[in-house]
């Protein structure tokens, strides 16, 4: 409903019921209850005006999508979907990270945080209630006389929350904590495939050195061969030389492999919450193949899966909340207080004799140099914003579904036509290295062809590894939540 409309509708609904109440503020009842009569006759005011209220607004995602992806497999996906590997180990560093990352732990406690505002922003709901117990002894100025003040007092303040001010302000805060908890689940999401890149990307760095060891004790085999070949005349010395090269070359490629595979274990250990080199990491074995292609799902469905297009679509109802606590700041507020005292000279009469209050204050904002209105503005902007983000972070989700799918059938054709060139490369290798012995080629073609081939091997490795990961990225796009370790122990 639109603010400005609603106040036209109810003034226009309740204009008769206003004059009814001014005359009857004007007859003997004001006269004989002052204080009771204007303090009722506001209440009726305000509970007939409130129909004024800002209603929760629809949110409408500001895109046109598809109803399914371009492509699609037939297996579901569990929530824990680094499993589909079978991988032990895998699974053993993601249970530590779970229980250990300090990233995840941060985000746990901004989710506590955020859920104490909700409770502290709820007691505004309920009245206050205050005791107060004073005392005072002194002596005369001529000290002849000894004197006593005591007072006790209980007092309570209760603002009627006609508007529902306070009321959206707590709900804005509570979906503000409802996105906290997405956002957590969404760094776990997070953690758990970076732990999955990181865990492959450290196998595929031990396969590179264990190639590359093989590769470097071929060039050394065919440096021998060489240098036999140079002592009865047939081969030049500078074929020696340069097949030194390649020996080097090679070995060079070994250390760049091996500082990877370090700085892939102190991150495997700080993901873990561990220090750099403090878990020691041993891998065994291959990449592992790809498991059949997922099931993506409709576009629908992974809007509400999503654990950060749930957290956007939160923050987007915390800011109409907003919206509404703004504009219920602009009419009167209405609040009560009530106060018991005793004030006695003696102790023994402090609970006797007690003083009774009940006070109504009505507080209207008449001139505020446009500070309410402009915070109005200032909230339905933020809502606007906070709406496109919602669109743009779904277009990002069916982005990365999209890119993972496409990407993953490119590199496989990619590593189909590397294969085939390992193949000709080994075939071209063998051919001129005979040739070279029998004095047809030239040692320059057979070192250019060693080497392309060695390098098309380990291309080979890093092609798998860069499949994975598009697989990955794949697993990271479609997944939902899952309940971690600090949910289990906190009942969440």
């Amino acid at each position: 409903m639109i603010e400005t409309d609603s106040n036209k509708k109810v003034i226009n609904k309740y204009g008769s019921f206003f004059s009814f109440l001014y005359q009857v503020k004007s007859r003997k009842i004001s006269n004989r209850f002052p204080i009771f009569s204007f303090i009722l006759l506001q209440c009726f005011f305000l509970i007939f005006i409130s129909g004024c209220i800002r209603r929760r607004a629809a949110i409408i995602v500001p895109i046109d999508f598809r109803s399914v992806f371009s492509d699609s497999g037939t297996v579901e996906t569990p929530d824990k979907w680094w499993t589909v590997f079978n991988d032990l180990k895998l699974n053993k560093l993601i249970d530590n990270a779970l229980e250990s990352n300090l990233d995840l732990k941060t985000a746990w406690q901004r989710l506590n945080a955020a859920q104490a505002v909700v409770k502290s922003e709820s007691g505004s709901l309920m009245p206050d209630l205050e005791g107060s117990l004073r005392g005072e002894m002194g002596r005369t100025e001529s000290e002849s006389e000894k004197y006593e003040d005591l007072q006790l007092s209980l007092s309570s303040e209760y603002e009627l929350d006609l508007w529902g001010r306070i009321r959206s302000g707590v709900e804005a805060e509570r979906y503000q904590a409802r996105a906290s908890f997405f956002d957590y689940r969404a760094i776990a999401i997070s953690l758990t495939a970076e732990i999955t890149r990181s865990w492959f990307k450290l196998v595929e760095a031990r396969n590179q050195i264990r190639l590359i060891e093989e590769q470097i004790d071929i060039n050394e085999k065919m440096l021998r061969l060489i240098k036999n070949r140079v002592g009865i005349g047939q081969i030049r010395s500078v074929d020696i030389l340069r097949q030194k090269g390649l020996v080097e070359s090679t070995r060079e490629q070994k250390i760049i492999w091996e500082s990877r595979a370090m700085v892939l274990e102190h991150q495997l250990s700080v993901l873990q919450g561990l220090q750099p080199g403090e878990n020691e990491v041993r891998v065994n074995g291959n990449l592992p193949g790809l498991p059949p292609l997922p099931e993506t799902g409709v576009p629908a469905e992974l809007i509400q899966r999503r654990p950060d297009v749930q957290s956007a679509f939160f923050r987007v109802k915390s800011a109409d909340r907003q919206i509404a606590s703004a504009i219920s700041s602009r009419y009167p507020r209405l609040s009560l207080s009530a106060t018991i005292s005793s004030t006695t000279e003696s102790s023994n009469n402090l609970i006797k004799d007690w003083a009774r209050s009940l006070v109504g204050n009505l507080l209207a904002p008449i001139f505020q140099g446009g500070r309410l209105s402009a915070e109005v503005r200032r909230t339905r902007a933020v809502k606007k914003q906070r709406l496109y983000e919602y669109g743009q972070i779904i277009l990002d989700a069916f982005q990365e579904v999209e890119d993972a799918m496409i990407q993953e059938k490119k590199q496989t054709e990619r590593i189909h036509s590397l294969e085939m060139q390992v193949v000709m490369a080994k075939k071209t290798y063998d051919q001129l290295r005979i040739e070279y012995f029998n004095g047809i080629s030239d040692y320059l073609d057979v070192l250019e062809s060693a080497s392309h081939e060695q390098q098309q091997q380990r291309e080979i490795l890093s092609a798998n590894m860069v499949l994975l990961e598009y697989r990955i990225s794949l697993y990271r796009a479609l997944a939902g939540g899952f309940i971690t370790m600090m949910e289990s122990e906190n009942g969440r």
